[in-house]
């Protein structure tokens, strides 16, 4: 499997080519101690927790607001992968039955990228290498960090951190998934360009796809350049 670029070829946007400057909101003007908690409360406990608050904040322009209630959905952090055979210029997506799109006009069985809730003791990197072998039966090569980031920090306190994972492709394909987590996971290999097809067609609508898509629509052009040179250099030393 090709080795990844180096850190410098992953830059995200043109910007990033310049000397990076700071401003104003590289430091957040207010941090967590301008919260002040007035009151914590669990409103349901299952698998995910419901908490309501009660808090006040300081105000941009000085002092307090007024004391206000909040709802918050307490979620683990989860971890993210896009699946990609540079080699081949094949992605994996993975479709399956999503309760919170029960109601959509469209279908609840979305398609997603490979992701999975990180459990006590496990590293991102492991929770990455274990869902991608779970839901889509696949051995991930090398990792590459991409974002940490909140889907809804206005109503949630989830994490999701998205990796890019290099694969070999051949093979894949099939359902997977674990009996006792109720999962039936069908596994789509295709080529990059009939995925980009179906971003522009509205059929991959979730956050993790999209960002996903867009970094490796960015940089699909060195992920293959690395995959090439790699593999000429196997041939040579074979020679």
């Amino acid at each position: 499997m090709a080795s990844s670029p180096k850190n410098a070829e992953f830059g995200n946007s043109p910007s990033q080519e310049a000397p990076f400057r700071s401003t104003s909101l590289s430091v957040p003007q207010l941090k967590r101690g301008d919260v002040e908690l007035l009151k914590r409360e669990a409103l349901h406990q299952g698998f995910f927790r419901l908490e309501g608050l009660e808090l006040r904040h300081r105000l941009f322009e000085g002092g307090w607001s007024e004391p206000m209630r909040r709802e918050v959905h307490s979620r683990f952090d989860a971890v993210g992968v896009l699946l990609y055979d540079p080699a081949r210029d094949l992605m994996v997506l993975i479709e399956q039955f999503r309760a919170g799109a029960i109601d959509d006009a469209v279908s609840p069985w979305k398609l997603e990228l490979v992701a999975g809730l990180v459990e006590d003791g496990e590293s991102l990197e492991d929770v990455a290498r274990r869902e991608a072998w779970e839901e889509a039966g696949c051995k991930v090569a090398e990792l590459t960090k991409l974002h940490t980031y909140y889907p809804s920090p206005g109503a949630c306190n989830e994490q999701v951190t998205l990796f890019c994972g290099l694969v070999d492709c051949q093979g894949l394909g099939g359902i997977h998934g674990l009996d006792e987590e109720h999962e039936d996971i069908r596994v789509h290999v295709m080529p990059f360009a009939n995925a980009w097809e179906l971003l522009t067609q509205g059929r991959l609508d979730n956050a993790m796809c999209l960002i996903g898509l867009h970094w490796l629509n960015s940089q699909r052009a060195s992920l293959r350049a690395a995959s090439q040179r790699a593999m000429t250099q196997s041939e040579t030393n074979e020679e």
